[in-house]
């Protein structure tokens, strides 16, 4: 398990971050997402070297040309893979494991979680923490969502702590980062590719003692958003079952 290392007084060592959104079929909003993106690292992110990867898992619309138009106009920031086959989990795993960064991490394209938190969530994997997670369910967190949403979330974050005696309070909020490390140990052992990815992570990486890290954020609800919500919520549970009654080995 990585040890926590402070960084010394005035001093800051530029690190590489990799920044995954992974998309399908995004293209109305792709491009708008990355410029804001984009703006806020060249801001906020010094003296760090950083780039953002577009993970397009499958999409049908014009998503892949929309990604390749950046990765060609910003050759040193934007960078893109492409998969035929569709999943947010499968997106995120084929990005970690090509990349070579010191910090690997991932956020929503639809930005819903506010930038602000980003540069804290990087440092913390900077100063030892394996993985760092974005909650909505702390108290200082400000979260504007349908009263139907926030049932489902609580209801959901509660059954995990029931189930598998977790500390986590918020696992699927789309705002994470890990070190490279954890992510070689923990991405083969992660068997679902698509929503529950994130659940299994983070319960995976507490069942093996990695230290993880949770900050407050502002989330704002996204009413564009793709989520089918029941079949979401049968995924998770049958992945809490799993995991639960058949860990990995």
């Amino acid at each position: 398990m990585t040890a926590r290392v402070e960084p010394a007084q005035g001093v800051v060592e530029p690190r590489r971050v990799d920044l995954v959104i992974p998309v399908y079929n995004e293209a109305h909003v792709l491009e708008g997402s990355v410029q804001t993106v984009r703006a806020f690292l060249t801001e906020r992110l010094k003296p760090h070297r950083w780039r953002i990867v577009v993970a397009d898992n499958a999409s049908t619309d014009a998503t892949l040309a929309v990604a390749q138009r950046l990765a060609e106009a910003y050759p040193d920031e934007v960078g893109y893979i492409h998969l035929d086959e569709k999943g947010r989990g499968r997106a995120l795993k084929a990005a970690w494991s090509s990349s070579d960064a010191d910090v690997l991490s991932y956020m929503d394209v639809d930005l819903s979680t506010d930038l602000q938190a980003y540069p804290e969530l990087v440092q913390h994997i900077i100063n030892g923490y394996d993985v760092a997670i974005g909650s909505r369910q702390m108290r200082s967190s400000q979260t504007t969502r349908s009263a139907k949403r926030e049932a489902i979330s609580r209801t959901y974050n509660l059954m995990i702590k029931l189930s598998h005696f977790s500390g986590i309070s918020d696992a699927q909020c789309g705002f994470k980062a890990i070190s490279p490390a954890a992510a070689r140990v923990l991405l083969p052992l992660i068997e679902n590719n698509e929503w529950f990815f994130d659940t299994e992570l983070l319960l995976l990486a507490e069942k093996r003692g990695f230290r993880i890290r949770e900050i407050p954020v502002t989330w704002v609800e996204d009413p564009d958003t793709r989520v089918n919500v029941v079949k979401t919520a049968m995924e998770d549970i049958r992945g809490l079952a799993r995991l639960r009654f058949r860990p990995p080995r």
